[in-house]
């Protein structure tokens, strides 16, 4: 096997091992904890500008908030009835970025918002806040919004529901793969000097003592896959909570004095099949009772092709560990896809999977807080997200949108660096340094791995050039390396390659356990009714292979998947049957006007 470290964009358990033995050596400008996407980009940023920074991860890189997403990049459209101009400016600018920056994993979504009689929001409203949208992206769209009348919209979706439709609108926003971006965000920390682990839990808070007495100076880390380890004392002169959902469980750690900041949302998706619901692009569904939107979004990119359905809104548990997905979450969105697609006649059988994750939305008490000032006040930086000082002198962020993530990691550097005296280069969003977090996915570099495929004669799938860029050819060259075992079943639809996807995965994307594959490296179990399962046996080979362990680990991590995708799947008991939506002359609050 090949030393998964000598490869310069090597980002495996090797790199992981050495980053946890530098943790325990070396001192660093600023400890993050939390390797979702704002973590993943407060080390990006903050290793661009020069600073030594250390990531720790309790689970795997995006597992919570940041791979439970819509997977949108958008400018919210819904934030102009609001007036609130600057956040959808920002927001429509960094999705122009991400659309030049990232296009093997942000790509233009044209999404249809039809209109029927007693909508809330009309033609008109809906025209005027199209243009305004449009214009505060200063046109750099992938493509304008058009005005359909009745029968054109029809025309573009033929099994809308006809009664009172009165037309509608298209626009253009952009999808992402969530899960992959903060990866590729992480790795390409850890090429600029990051150090970086997933599996480290951070369990305690070090106190200075003499000048940094009253001060948190690092923190105890736990290495989660090797139990036996020691804990290890990573010490930095900054530490920054980027914990999601989980802000509230770290801060109790950093006091116990420690107030609630977070009223957390749980929101929950569907996935079906493409072919059970063949929409055209995405399509906004407005819920009429209470004025919610959810949202239709196509991915044919994801295996054999699938829809998200999504989302909901609603109360979270205290633990966002224990957020599930309750018959009430389904039935509300299969209601709304009566109330669209009538014809189509969904139904919970029509399910391939769901997810459900927590928003880290503010608690009413911390605004309170921000306005009034006083030791633990905040900086309210957007209305999306909040920075501010916690306890021994940390960092603390909370909230924050997807699309964003970059514009916010900068400001949470800034605000880390105020009582720091350190020397940086300048900041890569000041500076106007926009670089790929992956250059080999950048179109040049395709465009040269695709013609160098072509003089070799070597087939690529369109899904390899898609998800991994340039990289494509390195997944055919590894599948080259090891043929497939006899009796391997073949590779799934949508899913070239499969098992030399996986050793890609390991090798350089710090994919640790198999069902980190499974969940999030590709849409293994979201995208199949199978869940992927018939290939876990040959896949769990392939794992232990890669990571040099006997054959004695692959039952236990067979074991550990499957029980996993039984937690994940174990909503589907708790419908009471048959689980079918109302028919729409039953739902009073889905009546056609």
């Amino acid at each position: 096997m090949q030393d998964p470290e000598l490869s310069a964009s090597a980002f495996s358990w090797c790199t992981r091992a050495g980053s946890l033995g530098r943790f325990a050596r070396e001192e660093f400008d600023l400890l993050v904890i939390g390797g979702g996407i704002t973590g993943a980009g407060v080390a990006r940023d903050s290793a661009m500008r020069g600073l030594k920074v250390a990531l720790v991860e309790r689970g795997d890189f995006a597992s919570g908030t940041s791979s439970k997403s819509s997977k949108l990049i958008h400018g919210g459209v819904r934030y102009l009835e609001n007036l609130e101009f600057h956040l959808v400016f920002e927001a429509l600018s960094e999705r122009a970025n991400l659309l030049k920056t990232a296009p093997s994993m942000v790509r233009p979504l044209k999404f249809f918002f039809p209109v029927y009689r007693g909508d809330r929001l009309g033609m008109f409203k809906l025209s005027l806040g199209l243009w305004l949208y449009d214009l505060l992206a200063l046109f750099r769209t992938p493509g304008f919004h058009r005005l359909y009348f009745r029968r054109g919209l029809l025309r573009q979706i033929p099994f809308l529901r006809q009664k009172g439709l009165k037309g509608g609108f298209s626009y253009y926003d952009a999808s992402m793969w969530d899960d992959v971006i903060a990866v590729e965000v992480l790795r390409s920390a850890r090429s600029l000097g990051a150090e970086v682990a997933n599996y480290a839990e951070a369990v305690a808070p070090l106190w200075g003592e003499g000048e940094h007495a009253g001060r948190i100076v690092g923190f105890r880390v736990r290495d989660l896959l090797n139990p036996g380890a020691r804990e290890v004392s990573v010490r930095a002169k900054k530490v920054v909570v980027c914990a999601g959902p989980w802000t509230d469980e770290l801060g109790a750690k950093l006091s116990e004095d420690w107030k609630g900041w977070l009223a957390p949302s749980k929101g929950v998706h569907l996935i079906f099949d493409l072919k059970r619901i063949p929409v055209p692009g995405a399509m906004v569904m407005s819920q009429p009772q209470d004025g919610r939107i959810a949202f239709v979004i196509p991915r044919p990119d994801f295996g054999a092709g699938v829809v998200i359905v999504g989302t909901t809104d609603g109360p979270s548990p205290r633990d966002p560990a224990h957020a599930t997905i309750d018959p009430e979450d389904v039935n509300y969105l299969l209601g709304l896809l009566a109330r669209y697609f009538p014809d189509l006649q969904l139904k919970a059988s029509d399910i391939l999977s769901a997810y459900v994750g927590v928003r880290p939305l503010m608690g009413q008490s911390v605004s309170a807080q921000s306005a009034t000032g006083g030791e633990t006040a905040l900086q309210k930086v957007s209305r999306e997200h909040h920075i501010g000082g916690g306890p021994g002198g940390t960092v603390i962020v909370a909230g924050g949108k997807y699309t964003t993530f970059r514009k916010m990691a900068e400001e949470i550097v800034d605000f880390a660096l105020k009582d720091l005296s350190v020397v940086t280069r300048p900041s890569p969003g000041k500076s106007g340094t926009l670089a790929p977090f992956n250059r080999l996915a950048t179109p040049d570099a395709v465009q040269a791995a695709k013609q160098k495929a072509v003089l070799e004669n070597i087939r690529v799938p369109a899904e390899l050039w898609e998800r991994y860029g340039a990289d494509a050819l390195n997944i055919v060259q590894l599948a080259a390396e090891h043929p497939a075992h006899a009796g391997a079943p073949a590779d799934p639809e949508g899913f070239p390659f499969l098992a030399a996807q996986l050793r890609y995965s390991i090798r350089h994307e710090m994919c640790i356990r198999l069902s980190d594959f499974y969940l999030r490296r590709l849409p293994l179990y979201a995208a199949r009714a199978d869940h992927g399962l018939p290939w876990a046996e040959t896949l769990a080979q392939v794992w232990a292979e890669e990571r040099g362990l006997a054959a004695e680990a692959i039952a236990p991590e067979l074991a550990s998947l499957r029980e996993k995708i039984a937690q994940l799947s174990s909503w589907k008991k708790s419908l009471a049957p048959p689980a079918e939506p109302l028919s729409l002359s039953q739902r009073e609050d889905f009546k056609a006007p």
